[in-house]
């Protein structure tokens, strides 16, 4: 099956299960928005996903073909990208540095200064702030900038961890009309880790919701949003 597709994909810390024997699967070209509390797995998830850290049961396959106990590098050169919480920034580097590091392993340098601008299309902000250090950007830039390097290694599987942490609503409004935007324009599929779960559910096809590591329920997003039972439960509404 094309996509992502996890079979009882399990990861454990130590004695502590963090994700548990989760069954879902994200079409190609679609947008999975992943909603759960503080401690509910999403973000070990997505790190064992991208070889960050490995899993302990299960599988999970993107288009057909294994991608666990690879390395992350290799990954990223097979088209899957992960934008880390906060962390995918390099403050002692500027802008255009920072952006630089997204095609760095690319051969095709032409492709790369293509992204580069596109990149600067999306996020004008970026563009005046080439020359300018990672570390005076405010926190809505900084996401610009962590989403835009990832851009630019052309990347068909997108992972995306709480974008909107630590947002303003204004920039937490354009930080998901970008990622809308992008899914569309570029065919990307995108797994979206978020606590914000009505703006992320917003934009997602589906929805998956997690809970202590277990999976509660997957489906389409509206038909989640239009759940009083979940509402209540789970998106805090």
């Amino acid at each position: 099956m094309s996509g992502l597709v996890l079979t009882d994909f399990s990861v454990s810390h130590g004695a502590i299960a963090a994700v548990k024997n989760l069954s879902f699967s994200v079409e190609k070209g679609q947008l999975a928005a992943i909603i759960g509390s503080n401690g509910a797995g999403k973000t070990t998830l997505l790190r064992a996903l991208s070889g960050l850290i490995p899993a302990t049961h299960g599988n999970a396959t993107w288009n057909g073909h294994s991608i666990l106990g690879r390395k992350p590098e290799d990954l990223v050169r097979a088209g899957i990208v992960h934008v880390s919480e906060g962390k995918s920034v390099i403050p002692e580097l500027n802008v255009k540095e920072n952006l630089a590091l997204g095609g760095i392993w690319r051969k095709d340098r032409a492709d790369v200064a293509a992204a580069t601008e596109e990149v600067c299309n999306l996020f004008p902000r970026l563009r005046e702030r080439l020359n300018q250090s990672a570390d005076t950007l405010s926190g809505g830039e900084r996401q610009m900038l962590a989403i835009g390097r990832a851009l630019i290694a052309r990347p068909q599987l997108l992972l995306l961890d709480e974008p909107s942490l630590g947002l303003a609503p204004l920039i937490i409004e354009q930080i998901f009309d970008a990622i809308s935007q992008l899914r569309h324009r570029l065919g990307l599929t995108v797994v979206l880790v978020e606590q914000n779960a009505m703006s992320a559910l917003k934009i997602a096809d589906i929805g998956i919701i997690i809970n202590v590591g277990s999976l509660v329920t997957s489906g389409p997003s509206t038909k989640l949003l239009a759940d009083a039972n979940l509402r209540a439960a789970y998106l805090g509404y």
